[in-house]
């Protein structure tokens, strides 16, 4: 056993013997993740170094207090960037990035409020630091996350925001006439880019062993089905018309419909038929190839491994073309956005974070 394989397995034992204690919450489910190196396949070179760079980028740039300095600040780039730096497997609790880690884990978990599990700024912030923080759930031992300065208050363990933020979906979701999610907490339209945003945070945390109920993810799968049209377009908003080529969330409902385990669905085939007769070209619409690719790349690779690898090829190309010396990525969202998003594309190559698995 290797030294990264031994360190996930001696943290999830910790974890399994300790248990979560949670003051005012359910317990967490003790089956927490963990993470495994998942394929036998070597890693191309270039991958490897591409990945590296971006890595320094974002490690040489986080504040102090655990973030980017991003136009869109918050609590989803965080989250981005934590599973920017688990994806490659380096070990997070001893690793070369794992004060990096932590730094981003506290940023993310300071964000929330502690009432109502709402990390902020926006549902797209809420989905992706879920997200985040149930791939790092079972694989971080939290147990010193924090400084004994840090009020009581605020030292929740990565399990114990893990169900705040599951609250605040479901709750959020409850109040919304459509089952799914829009921009705030609050509102009672929805559009399939948060949506999926949020949902792939619930079914990570689901997947990580946190309670999530049945009901919230079926509502929300039946909100995709509703916009997903019989050529396999998927809609922005509103599930009556506006069916157009956006490859990014046509690639966002195949997803989610893939990771929720509906490959039954008629929806299901129609979708990823449309992403096989367009894996080269075609129009990213919402968010930028940066967001198409992301989504793009996990919806292959759950769907087929071979179309997978022959689209994945002309990501390496482009992404090689266009990454700085510094490791950065420009793109329509900025830089650091960008960079992520880019990163976590490449990082279905190496495999490893637990939502990433088939």
């Amino acid at each position: 056993m290797n030294q990264r394989r031994f360190a996930r397995a001696l943290v999830a034992l910790t974890h399994m013997i300790a248990g979560f204690s949670i003051v005012g919450l359910s317990t967490v489910a003790a089956n927490a993740q963990s993470l495994e190196i998942r394929t036998g396949d070597p890693v191309p070179h270039d991958v490897r170094e591409m990945y590296e760079r971006g890595l320094r980028f974002l490690a040489d740039t986080q504040d102090a207090d655990g973030c980017w300095p991003s136009g869109h600040r918050g609590a989803g780039i965080s989250g981005m960037a934590l599973m920017c730096f688990m994806a490659s497997g380096e070990d997070p609790n001893y690793g070369v990035y794992s004060g990096n880690i932590r730094r981003a884990i506290r940023y993310t978990i300071k964000e929330q409020d502690k009432q109502t599990g709402y990390f902020g700024n926006s549902m797209y912030h809420h989905g992706f630091a879920m997200l985040g923080l149930a791939e790092a759930y079972g694989a971080v031992d939290d147990r010193n996350l924090w400084a004994s300065s840090t009020p009581a208050s605020d030292q929740l363990s990565i399990g114990q925001s893990l169900e705040l933020s599951v609250r605040a979906a479901v709750t959020s979701q409850k109040h919304n006439a459509l089952g799914a999610w829009r921009y705030s907490p609050e509102g009672n339209e929805a559009d399939t880019s948060v949506a999926g945003a949020v949902l792939m945070g619930l079914l990570a945390a689901r997947n990580a062993g946190i309670e999530v109920p049945d009901e919230s993810i079926d509502k929300a799968i039946s909100y995709f089905v509703r916009m997903t049209a019989s050529s396999g377009q998927v809609a922005y908003s509103g599930g009556i018309g506006g069916f157009n080529e956006s490859l990014a969330r046509i690639s966002i409902a195949n997803l989610v419909y893939a990771i929720a385990r509906r490959t039954d669905l008629p929806q299901y085939k129609q979708t990823f038929g449309y992403l096989m007769d367009k894996l080269q070209g075609g129009s990213s619409g919402h968010g930028g190839i940066e967001y198409q690719s992301y989504y793009q790349a996990q919806a292959l690779f759950q769907g087929d491994v071979a179309a997978w690898e022959k689209w994945n090829k002309s990501l390496v190309r482009r992404l090689k073309e266009i990454q700085k010396d510094d490791g950065s990525i420009d793109g329509t969202q900025g830089t650091y956005v960008a960079t992520t998003l880019s990163l976590l594309s490449l990082a279905v190559n190496y495999r490893f974070l637990p939502i990433y698995e088939r």
